[in-house]
């Protein structure tokens, strides 16, 4: 894990969802400075972290640790306008 990568992909991903060092702080328990202390690579998040950091940001651990942000392109018109239909008697 790249200490600066993974600080820099914090705070570009922080700041594209409009959310303070503060607020991010507050969700995952611990101090506006410890944001700060990532996202200037002065420390890296605890490993126990890594999960929810990536939760608060919608993408994976293996997309923060790396700094890729994978999208899926696989989806086709028909997929998006899809229904699904539950049999009322038996629920399948």
């Amino acid at each position: 894990m790249n200490q600066y990568v993974t600080g820099a992909v914090i705070r570009e991903l922080r700041e594209k969802s409009g959310m303070t060092q503060a607020r991010l702080a507050e969700k995952l328990g611990v101090s506006d400075k410890t944001v700060s202390k990532w996202e200037t690579a002065k420390g890296y998040p605890d490993i126990t972290l890594l999960e929810p950091i990536a939760e608060a940001f919608r993408i994976s651990v293996t997309e923060l640790i790396s700094g890729n942000t994978v999208f899926n392109s696989n989806v086709s018109a028909n997929m998006l306008r899809s229904r699904f239909y539950v049999c009322p008697v038996c629920g399948n």
